[in-house]
């Protein structure tokens, strides 16, 4: 009874972020470069491992657009990258909900489906179950999409600034976020882009960032938002404070915030702890980064 009653809250969650959005557009006009051919259907399920809605198997990767719902557009956007270990992606609570919040603001917000591991019937089952059992397998098994998935991140920066006049946003005021796998992307995204891919921001959540500890921060490195819990069940706090590490070596505008409670995944859902304001934080930080309006 239970699950049932949180399905139909899912269902209709995921109906209200349709009635907002208001394009699906393919990141590649063709096949996505690096990928193997691929002829299994990309899917969408709710999920009772993570009690949330998931999309699994994304071969063709798409930019969801959220348009600003409080009038004219502020010109700055947003591409939102959900987590779920690259084999799926918590599609709502770090992504819709973000992109709905910042649309209501003012931003433009593109929330990215970014090239997956092929998983089963479910893939949150698999990943669990994996990770817990056999890190260093689920790191090999990743390993071959990750690379896919952070240039999925770039290409999705440099679409948006190219399209920057028909979505009505300045092409110097695009920045990226990722939550978990989606923050490799994002900081994939803030350390490896080209000068036409290169984001205004770059916000990592509690992302999985070690593999960058030894790549030199860019010269022109984009401002960095960093939030993450201290009891991150993944063990992944170290990461964030890594990359506060390396911008402040670099000399590079960064905040930090580390909660004490939250845990690993807490993107848009509500523990009554400190660590759910941390999209207010974000916000006062747009603001004083020029990127959204008092």
């Amino acid at each position: 009874m239970k699950h049932s009653i949180l399905r139909q809250l899912s269902i209709f969650a995921c109906m209200a972020a349709l009635a907002f959005a208001q394009d699906v557009i393919p990141l590649y006009e063709g096949p996505p470069p690096g990928s193997p051919q691929a002829n299994y259907p990309e899917k969408a399920y709710f999920s009772k491992v993570w009690n949330t809605e998931v999309v699994t198997n994304v071969t063709t990767p798409t930019l969801t657009v959220y348009k600003p719902t409080s009038g004219a557009s502020n010109g700055a956007a947003i591409v939102i990258c959900p987590g779920g270990g690259f084999m799926a992606l918590s599609i709502n609570s770090e992504g819709t909900e973000v992109a709905q919040w910042l649309a209501a603001r003012g931003m433009t917000a593109l929330v990215l489906k970014y090239r997956l591991l092929h998983s089963g019937e479910d893939a949150t089952q698999e990943f669990s179950t994996l990770y817990q059992q056999d890190q260093q397998k689920f790191a090999q098994l990743v390993g071959s999409v990750i690379p896919l998935s952070i240039a999925d991140g770039i290409a999705a920066v440099a679409y948006v600034r190219k399209q920057a006049s028909k979505l009505g946003v300045s092409p110097d005021k695009i920045g990226i976020i990722g939550f978990s796998a989606g923050g490799t992307v994002a900081a994939g995204a803030g350390l490896r882009y080209t000068p036409e891919a290169r984001p205004a921001f770059v916000a990592p959540v509690y992302a999985a960032a070690s593999m960058f500890k030894d790549v030199p921060v860019p010269t022109d490195a984009p401002p960095m938002f960093l939030a993450a819990a201290t009891d991150d069940q993944l063990g992944l706090a170290p990461d964030s404070i890594g990359l506060y590490s390396q911008w402040t070596a670099a000399h590079k505008p960064v905040e930090l915030h580390m909660y004490a409670k939250g845990g690993h995944g807490f993107g848009m859902r509500k523990q009554n702890l400190p660590s759910d304001q941390w999209i207010d934080r974000f916000g006062e930080w747009l603001q004083m980064e020029g990127f959204l309006k008092k």
